[in-house]
């Protein structure tokens, strides 16, 4: 029986050359033209006038790190006053000696090398490159294409959408390509990638936009380019040309089972990568928008109990305390529908539109709560510093002294909240609700993930307290005729979302 692939997700740069044959595949056009084609932009005969115009200002990165190497064999650790303490001093004082180590002997230090891409944006000496091709490396250099290698310092760096801004100082203006639009890309159009695959050096492959506005992590701000054009180990960092030569994307990862190119490349977007690297330049570092709020998607259920129509928008899960969606009156619940002028289809859609907003801005947040729209004005705060002081606090109140009278719901058995049931399931002191102390496996909360120390915070979002507020509210739902109730579910950490579970 053969073996599935492992398919990974790789990023493309490479930490050693290695030797690997490449193929050619010619790509023509097709021989029978549907009448919908009439109006598209026919296939180039030829990529090397696009080539030769902008490969000089594509260069390639060499980043090196110093890394300590770990003692192989360990001193032994003897007993104090051990007959064998001074045997043992002897021979690992005299490996020390023979150029190996032993005790206080500093440890011997390694240089690992890595090769990735970039491009020159500004003839001053401006390049990017990948946040992951440099790394921590304390020496960068980049090379040309006509064989220069100059030194490059680090402007500023940014993980989130792994992208870095170096500058080099040449003698003489250094060939440099401008961005383009890359909204106006579409599913479809040619595009050209040009990089240093497998520490070849500069290589030029083609191929089409495949995807828009893919997601292939738990990223919230990638919202990537997907190209069929051949990207592999080494590429990161390289443009992504459009046919008038500028630069669409950023190429930084592959999707591959054995680390070359299947055809699944993917580049950060242009119109994305821009403001991120305005803002390396001025400050060296990122100043992103911030609302303090935490968001989960809005599903079918989610909609029919909020009085949605169809699913839209990011429903707001928890607030930060310290965030400017508190003070602006933005409340667990709501559900954000559109932020600053632009509509919010997605939860996925919000990070990405606040951290592109700057920071101070006031902005209208239009909310949709309790089935009625509201417009709401916030200051964003700045993201970087929201998560310097995004610390759990672990303030202690007084327990309670509720006596854990059980009620059945929604195939859920329910406890008010006590100091054994707190101490059972570890619940911090700062959630407050109902228990879950038991969870029949086949009702639909048990589809919904709802597990036995959960707590219920709201039903429909009303805060319950006991046992018998939520029956008396599940109760009067049905009679109302929803086909779900809308819970507000903590885990024992407290951290919340919020879970539509049927009332069949």
């Amino acid at each position: 029986m053969a073996k599935p692939f492992l398919i990974t997700l790789r990023r493309t740069a490479i930490a050693a050359v290695t030797a690997t044959g490449v193929a050619a595949t010619a790509i023509g056009a097709g021989s029978i033209a549907a009448p919908s084609l009439a109006f598209a932009r026919s296939a180039p005969e030829s990529f090397a006038d696009l080539a030769e115009q902008v490969t000089d200002a594509v260069v390639n990165i060499s980043a090196a790190t110093t890394v300590t190497e770990q003692r192989s064999v360990p001193t032994p650790q003897l007993p104090p006053g051990s007959p064998f303490q001074e045997f043992f001093d002897d021979f690992f004082n005299q490996r020390g000696q023979n150029g190996e180590q032993g005790p206080g002997t500093p440890r011997p230090q390694r240089r690992s090398n890595s090769l990735g891409s970039g491009f020159v944006i500004d003839a001053s000496g401006l390049v990017i490159t990948n946040n992951h091709v440099i790394g921590d490396a304390n020496d960068v250099t980049v090379i040309f294409t006509d064989g220069r290698k100059l030194k490059a310092e680090v402007v500023g760096k940014d993980a989130k959408v792994d992208l870095a801004v170096l500058r080099v100082k040449s003698d003489k203006p250094l060939k440099a390509v401008k961005f383009g639009d890359s909204d106006k890309s579409r599913i479809g159009d040619w595009v050209i990638a040009i990089g240093n695959p497998f520490g070849l050096g500069g290589s030029v492959s083609a191929g089409i936009v495949s995807a828009r506005n893919r997601d292939i992590s738990d990223q919230s701000y990638g919202h990537y380019i997907q190209t069929d054009a051949a990207i592999n180990k080494g590429n990161s960092g390289g443009p992504l040309f459009n046919m008038d030569g500028d630069v669409i994307g950023i190429n930084t990862a592959i999707l591959s089972p054995s680390g070359g190119s299947i055809g699944i490349g993917f580049s950060v977007p242009s119109n994305m990568a821009k403001p991120v690297i305005d803002q390396l330049v001025q400050f060296g570092e990122t100043r992103r928008g911030w609302l303090g709020v935490r968001i989960q998607n809005v599903d079918d259920a989610i909609a029919e109990s909020l009085g949605l129509g169809s699913p839209r928008g990011a429903l707001v899960a928890g607030i930060d305390d310290k965030g400017p969606a508190k003070p602006a009156g933005i409340e667990a619940g709501d559900v954000i529908v559109k932020f600053d002028g632009v509509d919010v289809k997605e939860s996925k859609d919000l990070p990405r539109i606040v951290g592109q907003t700057p920071v101070g801005k006031e902005v209208a947040v239009q909310i949709v709560r309790k089935g009625k729209e509201e417009t709401k004005t916030v200051k964003l705060g700045r993201l970087e510093d929201g998560e310097k002081t995004r610390l759990a606090s672990n303030n202690n109140s007084a327990p309670e002294a509720d006596k854990p009278v059980v009620k059945r719901a929604l195939g859920l058995e329910l406890s008010p909240v006590t100091d054994e049931l707190r101490k059972r399931y570890s619940i911090k002191e700062t959630v407050r609700g109902v228990v879950v102390s038991r969870v029949d496996p086949n009702s639909p909360a048990a589809d919904k993930r709802i597990q036995p120390g959960d707590v219920i915070v709201e039903v429909q979002q009303e805060p319950v307290t006991t046992p018998d507020a939520m029956t008396r509210r599940i109760d009067a739902l049905k009679k109302d005729g929803k086909k779900s109730a809308l819970l507000l579910v903590a885990n024992a950490q407290g951290e919340v979302r919020f879970v539509a579970v049927g009332l069949d």
